[in-house]
């Protein structure tokens, strides 16, 4: 899990610098976490990952990447954690 406290090793990464398939597989990895649940209706993996690529397209999501843990995640640009970031 990415440290948002250790500012100096967050990276932020733009969805249109990575290859579709390497965007396709780290959303694909953020949606199928244990304990992502998205409520009492079941949604196909499929629209999990279209629903996220239009948040990081349409600037709601950022994805960022820990160098010291070399770990990645997406978070809502609304998350308090990010809005303190300078990225």
């Amino acid at each position: 899990m990415i440290d948002i406290n250790s500012k100096g090793s967050i990276i932020r990464i733009l969805y249109n610098q990575l290859r579709p398939e390497t965007l396709e597989s780290v959303i694909e990895e953020f949606v199928t976490r244990d304990g992502t649940d998205y409520g009492g209706a079941e949604i196909s993996l499929k629209r999990k990952i279209d629903q996220v690529k239009r948040q990081l397209k349409s600037g709601q999501a950022v994805i960022l990447f820990d160098e010291s843990t070399k770990t990645c995640n997406i978070f809502s640009k609304s998350d308090p954690r990010v809005k303190d970031l300078e990225i």
